[in-house]
């Protein structure tokens, strides 16, 4: 069986592309913070093996995969999810977003050394900025937050790296994902949160347009895009659709039985707020992905995941 390596592999995207990755046939190193809680849990799936690898020390990583017995031959694909800072006041810390641009290098070095033929990264829209129209991969990017920066910095910086090294290179452009091992701080965590407790809520009036996806939906489309994406392919990763935030979030309250009135227009929108975001997946259709999950059907599927391990 080849082998892929998925850094960031304890949050929502990395728990399900480390499914469909071994779905598909292949082994997977997952790369954790040597802290984490999830670790024993990760060790538990068949054909997974973990590394205990804070993000600042991929520059060493083949040493430490020494130390930690694990093997150092037959990978393919190297999925990097980690990241510092993607939430909270610490998007605008310059120097800790530079670490991640650093890091992002490391990786690809990392890579190589494991004779890694192909690289993929994950963006975000942050790239973009604020726009009116459809996000596809000949959008300008105009980012405006410490984090979109760079983000974009590190899609091109490894892009060049990787071809200084002569590996594949895919960026994925990932818009608003959820699912099970999501953050309790998101949108959709904390509304399922609290309507399953029947508390109550507040929210900004809610009137973005916007696109979801399922995080099973969007591991397919990233393990796609490794497989059969061109070099230098940057990939929107999304459902495809939008529609106003307040109708998911009306969806969610049906979805786990709440019965208070939606705290609607109780929260101001966030600075810089983006108000519609949707993502052009035509590049991806080419490759044949489709989304298998609607928004019902995926927080149905996070619904129950909250109700087990709450």
């Amino acid at each position: 069986m080849k082998s892929v390596v998925i850094t960031g592999a304890t949050g929502a995207i990395g728990r399900a592309l480390i499914k469909v990755v071994i779905d598909a046939g292949y082994e997977v190193l997952a790369v954790i913070h040597r802290s984490s809680h999830r670790a024993a849990e990760l060790e538990t799936i068949e054909h997974c093996r973990v590394l205990r690898l804070n993000i600042n020390e991929y520059n060493h990583a083949i040493g430490e995969m020494k130390k930690q017995h694990i093997s150092l031959t037959n990978y393919e694909i190297f999925f990097h999810l980690a990241w510092m800072a993607p939430f909270g006041k610490d998007r605008e810390n310059l120097e800790l977003q530079l670490e991640n641009v650093k890091a992002s290098l490391d990786t690809v070095r990392f890579a190589k050394a494991l004779g890694c033929s192909c690289f993929i990264g994950t963006g975000s829209q942050a790239e973009y900025g604020r726009v009116e129209g459809i996000l596809s991969q000949d959008t300008l990017t105009n980012p405006e937050t410490g984090y979109g920066i760079a983000k974009l910095c590190a899609s091109q910086m490894t892009r060049l790296a990787c071809e200084h090294l002569g590996m594949r290179h895919i960026w994925c452009r990932v818009l608003s994902v959820y699912g099970p091992y999501d953050r309790d701080e998101t949108l959709i965590s904390t509304a399922i949160r609290k309507m399953l407790n029947n508390e109550e809520t507040e929210f900004s009036p809610c009137d973005q347009v916007w696109d979801y996806i399922y995080a099973e939906d969007a591991a397919q489309a990233i393990l796609l895009s490794a497989q059969k994406g061109n070099h230098g392919g940057i990939y929107i990763v999304g459902s495809g659709e939008a529609r106003p935030l307040k109708e998911y979030i009306q969806d969610i309250a049906r979805l786990t039985g709440y019965t208070r009135e939606i705290g609607f227009g109780r929260r101001p929108y966030n600075e810089k707020q983006v108000m519609f975001l949707q993502a052009d997946i035509n590049a991806l259709k080419a490759l044949g992905f489709h989304p298998e999950y609607s928004f019902e059907q995926g927080i149905e599927q996070t619904i129950s995941f909250f109700k087990r391990t709450n």
